[in-house]
């Protein structure tokens, strides 16, 4: 396997990388928490992020990850591997929060033993062929598992078991799907089998939806994303605001990050037609719905 090399943040290994996000260094200062840990519970310090696939069949206009980072595929890892080498890149991008001040001391000791891994870096993570077993490896080590797909690989939704199952979405038709998803051929037909997928899902299951200003936040859009939502048939929806950072920059304008009270807006579109508001986060622009 490759050596490990910290680029930008990023611990790489061969197809494979680990990234300390925002909140678990908040976190672990006692500044914040991520969203995720107050809708459901984790613990933003001891969150593991990385993904087993450093490639990506689309080239979203809002994805902020830096794409010089998707490599020259060279064969597949075991999924055991994967999981020893992310929690060794984890301890080592913890490493150097030993000398930062206002750093607390018990987080950053049990940061360095995590329980909970989001596998949502960057490229597509259905693309890793042993995806479920890379998920039953860490579960098997105690970890919860939240798993963020773009919904091209349907036949991996249908047998992927992960504590908590994403499918995220942006476009609501083809036609957007094409404009702001950009992929190299239209996956549409395959996203839509990945949401009927979602509705027999052993796992949690949630509907991201990543909302742009001027783009996908009128009513005609709440009315297609309902739609799309009722062939899936989640547990929880998720209305999270595009965050104009990165590389995205280069695509989009400042003006299309919607602020929070755009997000409630939208939400409150989406709760008109059958769903109810459960919890928000000012600080991450997210309201998180459940169908009635």
């Amino acid at each position: 396997m490759k050596q490990l090399s910290d680029l930008k943040g990023y611990q790489i290994f061969n197809h494979s990388a680990v990234k300390t996000c925002l909140w678990l260094k908040k976190s672990l200062k006692d500044e914040g928490v991520c969203y995720k840990q107050k809708f459901y519970g984790i613990e933003s310090h001891r969150c593991l992020q990385m993904t087993p696939a450093l490639m990506c069949n689309q080239f979203c206009v809002h994805c902020w990850r830096p794409l010089e980072l998707l490599k020259e595929f060279r064969g597949w890892d075991d999924p055991e591997r994967i999981v020893e080498e992310s929690i060794k890149a984890q301890k080592r991008l913890l490493s150097g929060f030993y000398g930062t001040e206002g750093v607390n001391r018990k987080k950053l000791a049990e940061a360095e033993k995590p329980n909970q891994v989001a596998i949502s870096l960057l490229g597509e993570p259905t693309l890793y062929p042993h995806l479920s077993e890379l998920v039953e490896c860490y579960k098997r080590r105690g970890f919860t598992t939240f798993l963020v797909t773009n919904g091209t690989k349907p036949e991996m939704v249908e047998i992927v078991e992960p504590t908590q199952l994403y499918i995220s979405l942006v476009a609501y038709d083809e036609g957007s799907h094409l404009a702001l998803n950009r992929p190299q051929k239209s996956y549409w037909n395959r996203i839509l089998e990945s949401l009927k997928a979602l509705g027999s899902s052993k796992s949690r299951t949630v509907i991201r939806i990543t909302l742009i200003r001027g783009i996908n936040m009128d009513e005609k859009a709440a009315e297609k994303f309902d739609k799309l939502i009722r062939v899936a048939d989640p547990d929880y929806v998720e209305a999270k605001a595009y965050m104009f950072l990165g590389y995205s920059r280069l695509r989009l304008n400042y003006e299309n990050m919607p602020e929070h009270r755009d997000v409630v807006d939208f939400s409150k579109m989406l709760a008109k037609r059958g769903y109810e508001i459960v919890d928000e986060s000012d600080e991450s622009r997210v309201c998180l719905l459940r169908p009635l």
